[in-house]
């Protein structure tokens, strides 16, 4: 296969991986969007819980200042019926402490009634709110997740004719090629193969030796770019072939050898994280 023939594949396939690689993101992205309903409805449920504890309390509290206002109130009477057999100032005074007792209870178990039966309206009120919001925020929730699987379905259909788009424009290049430009192109923000324009790579933009970029120039194999991994291919500057590649002091290549297999390595994991992360 000519080496015009692969790059042109090669293009075409750089756009058929970015686009399955932002939709793989995507698919791992929507279930996210989740979250903050389903915290907020998690905190509508704590918060209804939390109310009807607090009712509970409040009900307990005025069955129990009911009664002790009952007890009050039979104090009294008891002891202002006792004011009709009295005979001595003793016994008055004795009585009328015990008259004045029962009555500043009875104050101020019915004043603890009323408090309680106002906080326990305030709570009904306030729980039958939460309760409408905790359904209405269910069956949001419902339909944001019934549209969410019919979005990553329909995303993973077109994943699906990506793939076969890649399968069928893949034969006759070589694999360990295919690997490495699908990695740079997860890595490298969609961009595998660029030009090389006045000993300049564009795509890191880095200025390469010109021993290297006479043979990108000449087009007989797939060259790595040194600094940034990507494969490269001949375009002219604007300047002219000559410009081009009478440039002096661009330096070599005798440190860069394996800078390419060194960035595939330590972004190996990266990928096989994102890999991971999507499969699940």
């Amino acid at each position: 296969m000519a080496m015009d023939e692969v790059f042109d594949k090669l293009r075409t396939l750089q756009d058929i991986l970015s686009e399955k690689f932002a939709l793989e993101q995507q698919i791992q992205e929507i279930p996210k969007l989740l979250s903050t309903q389903e915290e907020l409805l998690a905190r509508l449920k704590k918060s209804f819980i939390e109310k009807n504890q607090d009712y509970e309390t409040a009900k307990a509290s005025e069955s129990e200042f009911f009664n002790l206002l009952g007890d009050a109130e039979k104090a009294r009477e008891r002891a202002e019926k006792n004011m009709d057999v009295i005979s001595t100032q003793r016994e008055y005074e004795a009585l009328d402490k015990e008259i004045r007792d029962a009555s500043e209870k009875e104050q101020q178990y019915r004043k603890d009634l009323q408090r309680e039966e106002r906080q326990i309206a305030d709570l009904d009120e306030q729980m039958k709110q939460t309760a409408a919001l905790i359904e209405q925020q269910e069956a949001d929730l419902a339909e944001r997740r019934v549209g969410i699987e019919a979005e990553i379905a329909e995303k993973k259909a077109q994943m699906d004719k990506l793939a076969q788009d890649e399968k069928n424009l893949t034969p006759g290049l070589d694999p360990e090629v295919l690997f490495k430009f699908e990695r740079i192109i997860r890595n490298k923000m969609g961009r595998g193969i660029v030009a090389i324009k006045g000993g300049v790579c564009m795509g890191c933009h880095m200025i390469l030796p010109i021993q290297f970029a006479n043979d990108v120039r000449k087009g007989e194999e797939i060259v790595f770019c040194p600094y940034c991994s990507r494969i490269l291919y001949y375009e002219e500057s604007e300047q002219g072939e000559e410009e081009f590649f009478d440039t002096e002091d661009s330096g070599s290549l005798s440190d860069l050898d394996d800078t390419d297999e060194d960035d595939f390595e330590e972004e190996e994991e990266e990928e096989e994280k994102v890999n991971a992360d999507y499969e699940e």
